[in-house]
């Protein structure tokens, strides 16, 4: 299990770019599988972007592949979300999420540990 802390969520115009990171504790953040979600207003929860744990594989939902880019460091126990050419259909909160699983791509219920989540706002 890992404690996960978003930040970095703000208020940008489109076209603009943001960075979130999310901060893991435990000895075991190599070990997950490392996403990103996210939550629009009256919207289901939907997939981002996901990472394995060593980098070698990444996976991006069609509407941020070539804009978003997934990253980890786990020296650091972080992980990032560059989020360039910003829309306003990207607002949402987004959330940071773990899978302690042996395969990937880990299903969505394997995701069991989940960051508070981060405000971002893009303006028109």
């Amino acid at each position: 299990q890992v404690q996960l802390v978003e930040s970095g969520g703000g208020l940008v115009q489109a076209g603009g770019s943001l960075r979130l990171s999310c901060a893991a504790s435990g000895r075991t953040f190599s070990r997950h599988v490392m996403a990103w979600f996210r939550q629009a207003p009256g919207k289901e929860r939907e997939f981002v972007a996901a990472i394995s744990w060593n980098g070698g594989s990444l996976d991006y939902a069609n509407s941020v592949k070539g804009r978003f880019t997934i990253s980890r460091d786990n020296a650091e126990n972080t992980v990032s979300l560059q989020m360039d050419s910003l829309k306003p259909e990207d607002t949402a909160v987004y959330y940071c999420a773990a899978a302690y699983v042996t395969g990937y791509p880990p299903r969505l219920d394997q995701y069991g540990d989940w960051g508070q989540g981060t405000q971002v706002t893009v303006s028109s």
